[in-house]
């Protein structure tokens, strides 16, 4: 099968949209809370834990606490994905394939 074009510049210009997505995503910030906010958590997008609030009274119960951390973590990471979906989303779109293809 013969692909149109230059295979080489096709390679060149796949390789520098990849490195153009993986910046994109690392300036991803997503910050998710739970217990009406007593525990933040904020992470990039590589899903990196930057920092996690913690109302000192949500200490006092710690099961509650670890179900709290756990919940806002997943949260974060959720709202990573879901970004991270949303840009590279925009940048295939701009190179005419077909959705799904890479993903």
């Amino acid at each position: 099968m013969k692909f149109p074009g230059n295979p080489q510049k096709m390679l060149q210009q796949a390789k520098a949209m990849q490195e153009r997505m993986q910046e994109e995503i690392g300036r991803i910030r997503v910050e998710a809370s739970t217990g009406g906010g007593m525990v933040s958590v904020k992470m990039d997008g590589h899903k990196k834990v930057l920092d996690i609030a913690i109302d000192p009274d949500a200490v006092e119960d710690v099961e509650m606490l670890q179900d709290m951390v756990r919940g806002a973590v997943n949260e974060a990471a959720k709202r990573v994905d879901e970004e991270t979906q949303s840009k590279v989303g925009g940048l295939m779109g701009g190179m005419g394939l077909p959705p799904g293809l890479l993903g």
